[in-house]
């Protein structure tokens, strides 16, 4: 059985907050960041957009790629969303 794990970005409409995680269902969790429907930093920042993910077959290393993206610097997170959507589309709205 194949697993896939996935490291996302998140970020609020007017791209003032953003959020990294990490799951093992994209789509679910997405869903559960718009529908603002579990408290903490998500619901309290708007952070509904998924702008970016990277997927992974071993959780741990989808956990190590969560970590060192939380302690980058915020120009460069940025930098990393927009080397690969440069104006912050939301991804889930081709899904």
């Amino acid at each position: 059985m194949y697993n896939e794990y996935y490291v996302y970005i998140m970020s609020s409409n007017n791209k003032g907050a953003i959020y990294i995680g990490v799951t093992n269902d994209l789509q679910r969790r997405v869903s559960e960041h718009k529908s603002e429907t579990v408290p903490g930093f998500t619901q309290k920042y708007h952070c509904t957009n998924l702008v970016y993910y990277e997927a992974y077959s071993d959780i741990n290393e989808a956990i190590l790629r969560e970590k060192q993206l939380k302690h980058w610097t915020r120009a460069k997170k940025e930098a990393l969303v927009r080397s690969q959507n440069p104006d912050f589309h939301d991804l889930d709205a081709d899904w």
